[in-house]
């Protein structure tokens, strides 16, 4: 039998708005210890759409908001193409997801335990949230995919990254109210990809020891 304490949860990780796969990746790799990346399998998805403003790098977005951050386009696009990729490449166990791409991982086992989307792949056993959002909170309407997403508390193991001098701060706690039992890493920084101290380091390492006992009838491999 595989040994549970050994085996890497396969995760998926989504970038921010007009980022890119190869940043977020750069940003993981380099800010936190082997100690942590050693016991991940990550892997990094360019968004399906190119990012609208000027940027000296090749950006991308999951979806486009318009400026109040009350209508979207291209979400149902997005949740397809996220899934057509993990029919393609996983399965994968949980999601990561940065900035807009947190905002966009905090929804998705939600659309899946409500049917409307990720019907093709293995359930969602876990998330990591780094400078995250709620649709559905005070600045971000709701995606009519979405509708329903928070209406049951999400039970799923969630670790969520908080920064004391993020602009999304506020919104990262109220989001905290959709989880059951979230687990929380608070950061000095703002809206980045942080640094772990000792403190923070044990709680990552607690976290990823938790979701590497998920059994393995759980995340059923193809």
């Amino acid at each position: 039998m595989e040994d549970q304490s050994q085996k890497k949860p396969r995760i998926l990780c989504l970038h921010g708005h007009g980022s890119n796969a190869e940043i977020l990746k750069q940003y993981v790799v380099l800010r936190w210890p082997e100690t942590v990346i050693q016991k991940l399998d990550l892997v990094f998805l360019n968004g399906k759409f190119s990012a609208q403003g000027k940027s000296d790098v090749e950006g991308h977005e999951w979806f486009h908001a318009n400026e109040d951050f009350t209508e979207y386009t291209n979400f149902e696009e997005c949740v397809a193409y996220i899934e057509d990729y993990m029919v393609k490449n996983g399965p994968f166990d949980g999601l990561l997801g940065f900035s807009q791409g947190a905002i966009l991982v905090a929804a998705m086992p939600g659309m899946q335990t409500q049917g409307v989307a990720l019907g093709k792949v293995n359930k969602i056993k876990f998330l990591i949230v780094i400078s995250g959002a709620k649709f559905g909170g005070k600045k971000f309407g709701m995606p009519e995919l979405a509708s329903n997403t928070f209406s049951e508390p999400i039970g799923c193991p969630s670790l969520h990254f908080i920064g004391e001098m993020d602009f999304a701060k506020p919104e990262g706690i109220a989001l905290l109210e959709a989880f059951v039992d979230p687990v929380v890493i608070h950061h000095p920084g703002g809206h980045e990809v942080p640094k772990l101290d000792d403190n923070n380091l044990e709680t990552m390492l607690s976290f990823v020891e938790t979701i590497q006992r998920i059994p393995s009838d759980d995340l059923v491999r193809t």
